[in-house]
């Protein structure tokens, strides 16, 4: 799944081998790096095709991917293009249940030890 330009020259020369011999997994890098550029470049306005093009003829898994996607279109788009994120909440979420976990394992702790 690395870009090719940063593969070793061994590398470079069995993927040609590995993608003949196993077209499934040749379908789901496809698939997988045209997803990363949608998401790299910002392209929403394509990602209704790409979920199309998986559910047509990629591996279960990725037509998987592909309907969970779809369930949540219009949200999935506009992460996929506007410039907003919401990253900076879901860090104080997740270190306020980090905080918590640890809170809960301190006082139950110290309720089992209390005499």
């Amino acid at each position: 799944m690395r870009r090719r330009e940063t593969l070793t020259k061994s590398q470079n020369e069995r993927l040609p081998q590995v993608r003949l011999a196993c077209p499934d997994i040749t379908r789901s890098c496809d698939l997988a790096r045209a997803f990363a550029d949608l998401v790299r470049h910002r392209r929403g306005h394509l990602l209704l095709e790409w979920i199309r093009q998986t559910e047509q003829d990629a591996p279960e898994p990725m037509r998987g991917f592909a309907g969970f996607l779809r369930q949540d279109l219009d949200a999935v788009t506009a992460g996929l293009t506007l410039p907003w994120s919401s990253g900076v909440v879901e860090g104080h979420v997740n270190r306020v249940r980090t905080l918590k976990r640890a809170l809960f394992a301190l006082l139950r702790a110290r309720i089992l030890t209390h005499p």
